[in-house]
């Protein structure tokens, strides 16, 4: 069965830190490249950063440049999402999609074959 399970969301105060995490199963992880989304109800999800599947090759949106670091562990078949310096308008659902599409494209929300259910970020001032 095809998985990707979110976890490490929680609530925290503005200027903290999180590590999201994105555990795969189910399918040749080193294969795809995967990307973190958020989305806010209401509003467009967002692509906020992307990893390609063999060279490691990163993408961030600007919003999160500098603040946000992705990773991944092709042995734990697991993408990280570490975030710093966290602001209240990071408050979303934060979910991993994989694909086998350039990490670009995928940060664009396309190409994803697989999708994650999401775990809740909460920022407060």
């Amino acid at each position: 069965e095809v998985q990707l399970v979110e976890s490490g969301g929680g609530m925290v105060q503005a200027g903290g830190s999180l590590r999201l995490s994105c555990a795969a199963a189910g399918f040749t992880f080193d294969d795809y490249t995967v990307g973190w989304f958020r989305q806010v109800p209401g509003k467009e999800r967002e692509g906020v950063s992307s990893i390609s599947s063999r060279d490691g090759k990163t993408y961030y949106a600007d919003s999160v440049k500098g603040r946000f670091t992705i990773s991944r562990d092709n042995a734990k078949n697991t993408v990280y999402l570490q975030m710093n310096s966290l602001k209240v308008e990071d408050t979303a659902v934060y979910y991993c999609a994989a694909g086998v599409v350039d990490a670009g494209i995928i940060l664009g929300g396309y190409g994803m074959d697989y999708r994650g259910k999401g775990t809740l970020v909460t920022v407060s001032s």
